[in-house]
């Protein structure tokens, strides 16, 4: 938006001069030249990884770092830290969901710290929705939902998941399709049929801020498919560390619980939709003793 575009400039030009007059003293930044404080942070469209991308955009702003925020699918953020492209990635979901880029690009990447540690996988449905309370009723209730079921990206590891393990292993595969599209699309499918009050059923994750705006229950997975309790991690290119050690040193305390998360997520999805850093300001103003835990 224009407001962020002027405010990236304005900072820009701000750690422009900060940087000279560093150099001017003989003083070091942080950074990989020693005066380089532009990051990419990369981030696949789940609403937690929107969020704390975006707060860090503003933390990191702040101390006169120049940031670009790059939406991508999971697969290529992973692939971009580990070429050296993106520099810090917020939404490592471990030890299942993204175990598979890990087992690809680990060697390349840094940990910097678990923000989140009660994330998991879950396929969920309108409370209004009857008879349909585990996954194992599905295969005879398909036909509520026309025979499918709506998903997000293809590349996430929610739907590798949910094709490669939750239809199969609930003979789900000849009588419902998963319908891959994106995040946004599939909460406006939940949106609208909730609206309507017809059935549906999406992949989903918590935490999310969908569980505090509808009235959803996730279906029992007695089969363990979409795994158990996982940490959201945090993730720089190799090297990271050693080229912003003040930053790396603020990421390994960030925190955040489900309330604050929630909270951050309301006003960035629902109360000021469409305006990131006014969401952010806003939470940040309500939290504010929240930066001194990453001091």
């Amino acid at each position: 938006m224009i407001t962020t575009v002027k405010r990236v400039l304005a900072l820009a030009v701000t750690a422009a001069l900060a940087l000279g007059g560093a150099t001017a003293c003989g003083e070091k930044s942080d950074g990989a030249s020693g005066g380089d404080k532009k990051l990419t942070i990369g981030y696949m469209a789940w609403d937690e990884a929107i969020a704390a991308s975006h707060l860090w955009q503003n933390i990191l702003e702040d101390k006169g770092y120049q940031v670009q925020l790059k939406n991508l699918e999971a697969g290529l953020v992973y692939g971009g830290l580990a070429n050296g492209d993106i520099d810090l990635f917020l939404d490592g979901w471990l030890p299942l969901t993204h175990a598979s880029y890990l087992e690809k690009y680990g060697d390349k990447l840094e940990k910097l710290g678990v923000w989140h540690d009660d994330a998991s996988l879950s396929i969920a449905v309108p409370k209004y929705v009857e008879g349909i309370d585990s996954l194992e009723d599905l295969a005879a209730k398909a036909g509520t939902f026309g025979g499918e079921m709506v998903g997000i990206e293809p590349g996430a590891g929610l739907t590798k998941a949910t094709q490669e393990q939750v239809l199969p292993k609930y003979g789900l595969e000849g009588s419902m399709k998963l319908k891959t599209s994106s995040t946004p699309a599939m909460l406006a499918a939940l949106d609208g049929a909730i609206a309507n009050k017809k059935p549906i059923v999406v992949t989903l994750w918590h935490p999310h801020w969908a569980y505090a705006k509808y009235e959803l229950k996730d279906l029992a997975d007695p089969k363990g498919t979409l795994g158990q309790a996982e940490q959201i991690n945090t993730f720089g290119r190799k090297g990271f560390g050693t080229d912003f050690p003040e930053v790396a040193d603020m990421l390994k305390k960030f925190k955040m619980d489900g309330d604050q998360l929630a909270s951050l997520e309301e006003l960035m999805f629902t109360t000021h939709k469409g305006d990131e850093e006014k969401a952010v300001e806003e939470w940040l103003k309500a939290n504010p003793d929240y930066l001194k835990t990453l001091a």
